[in-house]
């Protein structure tokens, strides 16, 4: 069996995965965070978690940009840049900036993730430095590239800065939760996945591939149910959480 039909094989898979999971999570939070419970097997710290599921995110994607044959280039160079910048941040700053050090995840939760971001790195960086056709030097005057790149970065921005409220929100030994407030939290319960969606919806547009398009699908399909699962804990928790916010999108949903 060749590279490529395997390749194909996971792309297809994470396609049907995307169709799989949103309706599974809506009825099954996944049980990490505010929704953890137990009977989900044994489980290890959440920053230790986070970072080893990240990882094969950042280790495969440099491995395929290193091995590529269309590596060269301003546009590979952008992509490179752009998907690091994310994973370097989540995979290795982001958890440990994490207020609440006594959090756990079930192993489970990180072993899955590890797969997905194993097979989505490989799928996206592959297509990218080796199975696509050569990005041109004009891609960058493209109004996709252009659009998706604006997307991606402001996405990152909202995803941050909502991180950055989230954090705020408590002292290093204070445990519960509080409503934030600030930012798009002033419109929607999840910012942070809204900036997140948002960021790679723009990925897929920049890269316009496939592999980008599963990829934000996927994380509409991951995200969008846990939100909606969060605004519905808040509504819950707090009597006098606001009845204008919505669960993800401004205004919308």
């Amino acid at each position: 069996m060749s590279e490529y039909l395997i390749y194909k094989i996971l792309l297809i898979a994470i396609f049907a995965l995307a169709i799989i999971v949103f309706p599974t999570l809506l009825l099954i939070p996944a049980p990490y965070g505010r929704h953890s419970r137990p009977g989900w097997g044994p489980s290890i710290n959440a920053r230790c978690g986070w970072a080893i599921m990240e990882t094969p995110a950042v280790l495969i994607f440099i491995i395929c940009f290193a091995f590529g044959n269309k590596r060269v280039g301003v546009i590979p160079l952008l992509f490179l840049i752009m998907w690091l910048t994310h994973y370097l941040h989540r995979t290795y700053v982001y958890p440990f900036r994490m207020r609440a050090r006594e959090k756990r995840m079930p192993i489970l939760i990180m072993l899955l993730a590890f797969t997905f971001n194993l097979i989505n790195g490989y799928l996206n960086g592959r297509y990218l430095f080796a199975f696509a056709a050569d990005y041109p030097l004009s891609w960058i005057k493209d109004p996709r590239f252009i659009t998706g790149f604006i997307l991606f970065i402001s996405g990152f921005t909202i995803n941050l800065h909502s991180d950055s409220v989230l954090r705020s929100l408590r002292a290093a030994d204070e445990k519960g939760y509080k409503i934030p407030h600030g930012g798009l939290f002033e419109y929607v319960s999840s910012a942070n996945y809204f900036g997140e969606i948002v960021e790679w919806c723009g990925w897929a547009l920049a890269t316009w591939s496939l592999p980008g398009l599963a990829f934000a699908l996927f994380t509409i399909a991951n995200l969008a149910p846990r939100a909606q699962a969060h605004h519905e804990w808040y509504r819950r928790e707090f009597p006098g959480y606001p009845k204008k916010r919505k669960a993800l999108i401004p205004f919308l949903y």
